[in-house]
């Protein structure tokens, strides 16, 4: 059990590697819907949906505005 919280710079840099993850993801899922079909594209999109939904709940949860 860790008893020391992180610095506000520490979850900012964490909040930040957690959006690049997600709009990557995003960004990929444009890209298969173009190149490949709407199908793909939607099954793509649910690893994505869960990457943006982890760093929008972590923003919340650590009072960072959006």
């Amino acid at each position: 059990m860790e008893c020391m919280s992180k610095s506000r710079t520490e979850v900012l840099e964490e909040s930040r590697r957690k959006g690049l993850k997600a709009g990557t993801a995003a960004a990929a899922t444009v890209v298969i819907g173009v190149a490949i079909g709407p199908i793909t594209a939607a099954v793509a999109a649910v690893p994505a949906a869960y990457l943006g939904w982890r760093w929008w709940t972590h923003r919340a949860k650590n009072g960072i505005r959006f």
